[in-house]
């Protein structure tokens, strides 16, 4: 993938929110995509890779394979979980620097901030936050 992939896969996310005419389809979009997203080892519910400052409990755990970051999540609550697969759609699969440089346009687009209350709005942060910060981690592994 590339960033060009990132910015696809961005405007995907930004179509298929434009086919809902308010909120309420939204957010029953969003809770049907947390339904959907694959559940993680039990393990990976610690501390070390919790996301602080989430209203919710939340957990994100990077795989690196053959130069690319893949990114596995999971919540307590269906609506952070729909965020984290949109999250995960869009940042997984990618290069660390490509996940760096991602600037997550798609969140003002779909108009998702101004839709959380201010607690929820620091989680997504927290969480993209966390996303990044793996990729900082593997971005200087040297790849074969």
């Amino acid at each position: 993938m590339s960033e060009s992939n990132i910015k696809n896969t961005e405007k995907e996310i930004i179509d298929e929110f434009e086919l809902f005419n308010d909120w309420i389809g939204k957010y029953e979009y969003i809770i049907e995509l947390g339904k959907k997203l694959p559940l993680i080892d039990e393990n990976l519910k610690n501390e070390n890779y919790e996301v602080k400052g989430c209203q919710s409990k939340v957990w994100i755990n990077a795989d690196y394979k053959d130069g690319y970051l893949f990114f596995k999540a999971d919540s307590d609550a269906l609506i952070t979980k729909g965020i984290i697969s949109l999250l995960i759609r869009v940042l997984s699969g990618n290069k660390p620097d490509e996940i760096l440089n991602a600037d997550m346009n798609f969140i003002n687009e779909i108009g998702l901030k101004e839709h959380l209350s201010p607690n929820r709005a620091n989680g997504l942060n927290a969480m993209i936050s966390k996303m990044k910060n793996f990729a900082m981690v593997y971005s200087n592994q040297n790849v074969n």
